[in-house]
């Protein structure tokens, strides 16, 4: 087994993306952010990536990490065997690293070798689950959808700013420009005001991930982010794509509805932040 490291996403996508393809629902974060890099509609970041590939004797890609600017080490569903390996890498190319996330087993093999070579240890700071639709059920409430528009980017953005802020790549009001553009950011609206918002990315070999999911508080317990998932999942399935989500565990209202909508739970990961 040998690891291969590169800062050119390009690079990278064309080297793992065909053993990441195989199961896109598993690998739909690197996939997603590795695409968006490779093809320039990333926001400019200070500072380099460092994307690494694992191979096994043969050459064959059998695993793929990354870690960018400001972010944690991502090691998504990578096997726990090439874990210590991966570690090693980052201990020398990114040792001021701050945090690991991806699949538990993988996270803590990682931690186990990035304490011998650190010295230091993790505390997780969130558990999420990755959920993959199933069949389909459509959940009521009162209104109806709508895709958002061109003048509803400050209020999408301003949404997004509350709960989403460290997970929006560059500026807000950007981000939801650019999805109300693509076609992937929807309203769900009650007596003409809206009162929930639904956005996905765009799809990558047949795969649109869901999210982010945002209701203002005076709005909530109300069902309306329930039925604009559905209504969102519904139209990512009716463009011939899969949909999926991530939840996070200690939402369980959030688990509910959308186990009610169809989605089936995949496999938890966890972000662990390093201590200092």
């Amino acid at each position: 087994m040998t690891t291969r490291v590169t800062d050119d996403p390009a690079e990278f996508r064309a080297t793992v993306f065909p053993f990441l393809e195989r199961d896109p629902v598993l690998h739909t974060i690197i996939l997603s952010n590795v695409e968006q890099r490779a093809e320039g509609s990333y926001r400019p970041e200070e500072g380099d990536s460092v994307f690494v590939s694992v191979h096994d004797a043969t050459g064959e890609v059998v695993g793929a990490a990354m870690r960018t600017p400001s972010r944690p080490v991502y090691l998504g569903a990578l096997d726990p065997q090439y874990s210590a390996a991966v570690a090693e890498v980052y201990a020398e190319r990114v040792p001021e690293a701050t945090g690991v996330a991806g699949a538990r087993e993988a996270t803590d093999a990682f931690m186990s070798r990035w304490t011998e070579l650190r010295g230091v240890g993790a505390t997780q700071t969130r558990g999420t689950r990755l959920h993959k639709l199933d069949d389909l059920t459509r959940l009521q409430a009162d209104g109806g959808p709508r895709p958002a528009t061109e003048d509803e980017a400050q209020l999408a953005a301003e949404w997004i700013s509350i709960d989403f802020d460290d997970e929006i790549p560059g500026s807000n009001l950007v981000w939801a420009e650019q999805k109300i553009a693509d076609g992937a950011l929807w309203f769900w609206e009650d007596d003409s005001t809206p009162v929930s918002m639904v956005g996905h990315h765009l799809p990558i070999f047949g795969v649109c991930r869901v999210g982010p999911v945002y209701t203002p508080d005076e709005f909530r317990r109300n069902g309306y982010a329930g039925a604009l998932t559905a209504y969102v999942t519904g139209e990512i399935l009716a463009a011939g794509n899969q949909a999926c989500l991530f939840t996070d565990l200690a939402n369980s209202t959030s688990n509910k509805i959308y186990r009610l909508a169809g989605y089936k739970p995949l496999t938890d990961f966890v972000d662990l932040a390093f201590d200092r």
